[in-house]
């Protein structure tokens, strides 16, 4: 119970010794003192944070769909170059997390709000301009051809 008890205050105090002290008890085998409580909040942590990554991305490159498909005049290279940017962050983070994957629809829909918002702040556009659901398949999203109201 003692140990537990230094276990927790040291990943209070110095995290980085904490997780160099949960790996070499890890490898020794040593698991009786693992911090478990902890080490399960870190690794839940760490999911969190793929989680996020890949609807910010998300929301980043549909924002930018709608600023391309909602403001046509404005159309550059900048944007374009934005778009192809978190594309290819998406397909590297969907490549390295295959399982987010499975779940794609459900982070499409949380992100679109954000971008929906990105959108509007960028562009000066009304939110109510941009339709209220996602008008982009999930299947053009990662298209390196797609580019709404082009042909």
């Amino acid at each position: 119970m003692g140990f537990a008890m230094a276990a927790s205050s040291l990943h209070d105090r110095d995290f980085y010794a904490w997780t160099q002290q949960q790996i070499r008890l890890l490898k020794s085998g040593e698991l009786v003192d693992v911090d478990f409580e902890h080490l399960i909040e870190e690794i839940e942590g760490m999911g969190a944070i793929e989680r996020r990554e890949l609807t910010n991305r998300l929301a980043v490159l549909m924002a930018h769909l709608l600023k391309w498909q909602f403001q046509p005049s404005f159309r550059g290279r900048s944007w374009q170059l934005t778009i192809k940017e978190q594309r290819q962050q998406l397909q590297r983070h969907l490549r390295d997390n295959p399982s987010l994957q499975a779940k794609l629809s459900e982070f499409v829909a949380d992100a679109y709000l954000d971008a929906i918002l990105k959108a509007a702040k960028e562009t000066g556009l009304e939110e109510s301009t941009f339709p209220a659901h996602c008008p982009y398949p999930e299947t053009e999203l990662l298209n390196p051809e797609f580019y709404p109201g082009t042909p």
